[in-house]
């Protein structure tokens, strides 16, 4: 849509690169092409904007096939003016002075006409095609007979029209027998998936019985180890009690002959001590008997000293036998701390040793 500004009673028109500007003044063309930026007075400008860029038209439609059985097509034709100035006199593109509004709809006739033509061709082809084949290659077929027939179309050229492209997106039956045309397909596809899975199974069963007798054999040969395992454990166990018997053996005869070393030795120790305090012993005795022989010498001569010293003082015999026993009877009794004496006992002494004592107290 071209840009109108206004200034005082006149005109500003600024338009754009894809719409092509056509304005005729008192029945003149005075401008013409796309882009045009120009002044103008309303009441004498007559204006036109033609669209030069591609347009899209999407159209859809029913139709039906060689076996009538109905079909929804989905398709978008691309198309551009060419000829703006033939289009501009074949169509009203002409637009207000005051906002730049088409005054109709001129797009909405192109694209009526666009539809028709590509319906036609479109109801022509599939009218001869069963559905099974439109629904192979209906697409490709209605694609190509709607291009050619467009392009072959008169009223096109005449209006200044050129179609780019024809692409036919969908061509579908309806929901009915759509699901009617998917159940032999889903069936097979599930009976694919049951074959597959029953594969799946199988495999699964043939692995497993593999693997089971994977386990078996291993479980077979890890006995078949264990047992050898096993019988070797008892042979070096055989070989370990015999080594520890004849161990034993010479550790007995080497303690055996240890104990016999050691008997001997402690018999010989034995015997050279018991020799060693015999001759002690017999040591001993000799020296006290030699000591008691001296002693009772040196006792003899001390009192036949002590005799013969009362003897010539002049005590007879039996005095001096009694004086001797008294004095060994003083060595052996036990000690005397303290004596006392009494008054007629000392009295007879002191009377002794001056010689007055009676001959009885004597």
């Amino acid at each position: 849509m071209a840009d109108i500004t206004r200034r005082l009673g006149w005109r500003h028109l600024r338009g754009v690169p894809t719409a092509h500007i056509r304005h005729h003044r008192s029945g003149t063309l005075v401008h013409d092409g796309p882009g045009l930026s120009f002044w103008f007075r309303p009441l004498t400008a007559a204006l036109s904007e033609v669209p030069v860029d591609d347009r899209e038209l999407a159209m859809t439609f029913h139709a039906r096939t060689h076996d009538f059985q109905d079909v929804a097509v989905t398709a978008t034709v691309t198309y551009r003016i060419a000829d703006p100035a033939t289009a501009a006199a074949r169509l009203d593109f002409s637009i207000d002075p005051d906002t730049g509004v088409w005054r109709g709809a001129p797009l909405e006739q192109l694209g009526t006409l666009l539809t028709e033509t590509a319906q036609q061709h479109a109801l022509d082809v599939l009218a001869r095609t069963p559905l099974a084949a439109a629904l192979v290659d209906g697409a490709a077929a209605v694609r190509e007979r709607v291009t050619a027939g467009l392009a072959a179309e008169p009223r096109l050229p005449a209006t200044g029209i050129e179609v780019v492209a024809v692409r036919v997106m969908a061509l579908r039956p309806e929901p009915e027998v759509e699901r009617a045309l998917r159940t032999p397909a889903r069936e097979q596809v599930q009976q694919e998936a049951d074959r597959a899975t029953y594969e799946r199974r199988a495999v699964a069963v043939e692995r497993e019985r593999a693997i089971a007798e994977n386990e078996l054999a291993s479980r077979i040969e890890l006995a078949r180890r264990e047992e050898r395992l096993v019988e070797q454990r008892g042979t070096n166990a055989r070989r370990e009690a015999e080594e520890e018997a004849a161990a034993d053996a010479v550790r007995a005869q080497a303690e055996a002959a240890r104990s016999v070393k050691l008997a001997e030795a402690e018999a010989t120790r034995t015997a050279r001590l018991a020799e060693a305090e015999a001759e002690r012993t017999v040591r001993i005795a000799r020296a006290e008997a030699e000591a008691a022989r001296e002693t009772g010498e040196a006792r003899a001569q001390e009192r036949a000293a002590w005799l013969r010293v009362h003897t010539e003082a002049g005590v007879d015999g039996a005095e001096a036998l009694r004086a001797l026993t008294a004095a060994r009877l003083a060595e052996n009794l036990p000690r005397i701390d303290s004596v006392t004496v009494s008054p007629d006992v000392l009295t007879g002494l002191l009377a002794r040793l001056n010689g007055d004592a009676p001959d009885g107290a004597r």
